[in-house]
């Protein structure tokens, strides 16, 4: 293949050479090295094409944990697939945020379907269940690293008793994070395992797991807060029962959608968001080098753009979408912001989101700060596009544009 493919030859020198995390698993998938030559075989499985592997894989393998294992292995087999046409140029950065959210999409699905078999085998199904993606699962836009932000909702079957329900509810959604995370035997090698986590519902952690979509409906009326509804506006079906998923975004439509956002909340988003630089940041951390919380870097464009929706979507249906990306699209066709201010935002957003996914490529692991390694820093523009001996130059662009997004967020955010 390196003999006769030109291009095959010089993307394995490029993996080898820049990736722990493609080196990884090709050393324990070396078949896919087939893929260095072929365009064809580099663009990634569609959701619905791995949902029908999935789903022929589930009717061959009935035995659970069987079953999981060959889901994981098709995850893991995607992820590998993506990371080699992202490091040949085949795929823009949305793309690639699309593609990693549909792998980690079927593998939720056939998780659930699992999960739900195993608990129904021993028990009549009494309750419907749905995983909502949150966070930027929920707007597609993940990177190498990302973990699943959800909620869980589920609706109990007419006449059955509620308290069973929700227990029955509570076991398959406990299961599905089991089958996603426990080890395999045999292991998966060189799995990223997709981690839950469904800190976003209603009361926090302190609240229950799993709600049924009445109780959601009576919290909603009664105690909804207003960082609940901005962390619902990026809320998207992820798996489960299709006619629960379009119920429950019924639900939360209006409140994450409001038709006004009063001077109390736009206070309270302020304080909230104050209070997340204040306490949030790791402890000795460079505000101005992190890339999720720091300065002008993600969080800053992503509140900004959520209080603008907040404040917008209710007239502008435009802003109606889970998408960041898509959202500033939306604003600046709706002239909610300037062009040019949200161009900086986008670029700012766009070079945060991939560096962090450098940092997982290079090292094989997760990591929100921008390298301070002259070595890393190397690794990481290359992936970024910049040439050869261009870390400095990288350095310098984040922080300079960062510091420019801050200047934007500061204007806007607290300009209302």
């Amino acid at each position: 293949m390196l003999r006769d493919s030109k291009a095959a030859a010089e993307r394995l020198c490029v993996v080898l050479s820049s990736s722990r995390f493609i080196t990884d698993l090709l050393e324990v998938s070396p078949e896919s090295t087939k893929w260095l030559g072929s365009d064809a075989e580099l663009v990634p499985d569609s959701f619905d094409v791995q949902w029908q592997e999935i789903q022929s894989k589930m009717s061959r393998h009935p035995e659970p944990l069987e079953a999981m294992r060959l889901i994981r292995l098709i995850r893991r087999r995607e992820l590998l697939r993506i990371a080699i046409a992202d490091s040949a140029g085949l795929l823009t950065q949305p793309e690639v945020g699309h593609a990693l959210s549909d792998a980690d999409r079927a593998a939720v699905l056939g998780a659930l379907h699992v999960a739900e078999k195993a608990v129904h085998a021993t028990e009549e199904r009494v309750t419907d269940v749905v995983v909502m993606a949150m966070g930027r699962q929920g707007g597609g836009e993940i990177t190498y690293g990302s973990d699943a932000d959800v909620v869980y909702v589920h609706r109990p079957h007419p006449g059955a008793d509620a308290a069973a329900a929700q227990q029955q509810a509570e076991k398959v959604v406990a299961q599905l994070a089991a089958l996603l995370t426990q080890p395999c035997k045999p292991p998966v090698l060189a799995e990223r395992v997709l981690e839950i986590d469904a800190a976003l519902r209603p009361e926090g952690k302190q609240g229950p797991m799993v709600r049924s979509l009445d109780s959601f409906r009576e919290y909603y009326r009664r105690w909804s807060l207003i960082w609940e509804a901005q962390a619902l506006l990026r809320a998207r079906p992820l798996a489960g029962d299709d006619a629960l998923a379009r119920d429950f975004l019924a639900l939360i439509d209006p409140i994450r959608y409001p038709a006004e956002l009063s001077d109390t909340d736009l206070r309270e988003i302020r304080r909230i968001k104050a209070r997340v630089e204040a306490e949030r940041l790791p402890r000795g951390a460079d505000p101005s080098r992190h890339l999720k919380l720091g300065r002008g870097a993600l969080s800053d464009v992503e509140w900004l753009v959520q209080l603008l929706q907040l404040r917008h979507a209710h007239a502008a249906p435009s802003l109606r979408t889970p998408s960041t990306l898509e959202a500033m699209d939306a604003l600046g066709d709706a002239d909610l912001l300037p062009r040019e201010d949200l161009e900086t935002l986008r670029r700012s957003w766009c070079l945060a989101t991939r560096i962090r996914a450098a940092n997982v490529i290079w090292s094989g692991r997760s990591s929100d700060l921008l390298p301070s390694s002259r070595r890393d820093l190397e690794a990481v523009a290359r992936w970024c596009g910049y040439g050869p001996e261009s870390g400095a130059q990288l350095e310098e662009d984040y922080l300079r544009l960062t510091r420019r997004s801050r200047a934007v967020f500061e204007r806007h955010f607290y300009g209302y």
